[in-house]
């Protein structure tokens, strides 16, 4: 779909999730092993978990209340905004049910069972059903934002509004920059890269390539996964 707003950093930031939702099914689908605590063992999880939560958040706290203003006059359109960001609501418990599992502690409690979950149960005895979920309610939301949300914040904000809001996300993960823009472009298309890389601080691209993307290269974040 072609916008008038740039949606290449929104995008990038959904390919990155996706891909690292594919990782951690890997490792909970692993048999033998402790899976849990595999996932606990990888830098990529800690990084996967704060870009998320901070991505939601300024979602949360910039972006949807002025679409919903901007939309104010049209309830099925603010409904999809409210939608998008309830969405978000169920994705912490998950994430803090699988680090719950991953050390063993006591009932998962309302993370799965609230959201179809089996009942009470030794957290790293559902580790997988967990993931499961999480991969589920975050792939459904991703591809709801990407189907519908993307088309009406496109059609219903202006590019100031819309810059606000990138502005706001940036500088909430400048502080983490030398790992976040490895985490985001890691393996992207050379293509895509440049397009993406073009929208930071020339500053920033020029350390991406000379420092921090060999860096986070050599940590293998994922231990090969």
């Amino acid at each position: 779909m072609d916008y008038k707003l740039d949606m290449s950093v929104m995008l990038a930031i959904h390919d990155a999730l996706r891909r690292d939702l594919a990782r951690v099914g890997k490792i909970a689908a692993v048999t033998g092993d402790d899976p849990a605590r595999m996932l606990q063992a990888v830098l990529g999880w800690e990084l996967f978990k704060k870009f998320l939560v901070v991505h939601h958040q300024a979602e949360d706290d910039v972006l949807w209340p002025v679409l919903r203003e901007a939309v104010a006059a049209r309830p099925d359109q603010v409904a999809l905004a409210d939608a998008l960001e309830q969405e978000h609501a169920v994705i912490e418990p998950l994430l803090a049910a699988i680090d719950a599992a991953a050390i063993g502690t006591g009932p998962i409690g309302t993370a799965a069972t609230d959201t179809g979950g089996a009942g009470l149960g030794h957290g790293h005895e559902r580790f997988a059903d967990i993931v499961d979920e999480l991969v589920s309610k975050l792939t459904a939301h991703l591809a709801h934002e990407e189907a519908d949300g993307l088309a009406l914040i496109d059609a219903s904000l202006t590019p100031q509004q819309w810059q606000r809001f990138a502005a706001v996300h940036g500088q909430r993960l400048t502080p983490d920059a030398a790992l976040y823009m490895p985490w985001l472009l890691s393996d992207t298309p050379p293509g895509s890269l440049e397009q993406v890389l073009a929208k930071f601080p020339p500053k920033f691209a020029t350390a991406f390539r000379e420092q921090w993307a060999p860096a986070y290269a050599a940590r293998d974040a994922w231990k090969g996964w």
